[in-house]
């Protein structure tokens, strides 16, 4: 189960593997396109490479200044597309799946329309209390959300978000999501970009996974509906 972080400085993740930080496997030039591709076991030249690289180019390419950096996670999920966004599409309660958030209050808006501010408040054990955000886009037909950090008592300064769901076959069983999570976020001075990515990926991990439990299980209790797994 994941465990919040403990550290107000985030850790030296490349000691932790026993590699130096210039030789992480992670730098400036590692392309999400192609990590992407790797992490999902897809061809450079097949027909689902094209398709990543597509979803990549279209809603997942950010602008990184100098001192950001910038990473991806992505989740299959066993459910359908509407029902893990029934649970993602919630600006007014991200708690239903992000563990590491106590409470969520909106503060402009309703949750639902750009510009819409909330404030969440994270669970003890987190080296912040709160942290406001404002909601960038919710596409409802293209099943996209996106918001970007803009006040709190964290380290994520100018974090921003773009999470896109799509159809995937899961177990050799269409009918299942594809949850790419990308972001970009400012270094904080005294760590190095291999850290920050650490830190961040780790959390969007967690979350990930906890929305692939939710929707998995929301999934099993539609009646007359098949699960991908049991």
């Amino acid at each position: 189960m994941c465990q919040p972080h403990q550290l107000w400085r985030f850790p030296d993740f490349s000691k932790i593997r026993g590699q130096s930080d210039s030789n992480s496997g992670r730098s400036e030039h590692w392309s999400l396109l192609g990590r992407l591709a790797k992490e999902l076991d897809v061809e450079e030249d097949g027909e689902e490479y094209m398709f990543v690289r597509e979803v990549m180019d279209r809603y997942h390419s950010h602008t990184v200044a100098e001192n950001q950096c910038c990473s991806m996670v992505v989740q299959r999920i066993a459910a359908p597309v509407a029902d893990v966004w029934s649970v993602v599409r919630r600006f007014d309660k991200p708690q239903a799946y992000k563990h590491f958030i106590r409470s969520c209050s909106i503060l402009r808006g309703d949750g639902t329309v750009q510009g819409s501010m909330r404030e969440v408040r994270v669970v003890s054990g987190l080296p912040a209390e709160r942290s406001t955000e404002r909601l960038e886009i919710l596409d409802e037909d293209l099943h996209i959300l996106s918001f970007q950090v803009v006040g709190g008592d964290h380290r994520l300064k100018n974090y921003r978000s773009v999470t896109t769901l799509h159809d995937c076959k899961v177990e050799g069983r269409s009918g299942g999501t594809l949850v790419i999570e990308s972001y970009v976020v400012d270094v904080p001075e005294g760590n190095s970009r291999d850290d920050t990515c650490m830190f961040a990926d780790t959390i969007v991990r967690c979350n990930l996974q906890s929305l692939a439990h939710i929707s998995e299980h929301l999934s099993r209790r539609r009646p007359g509906v098949r699960p991908l797994v049991d």
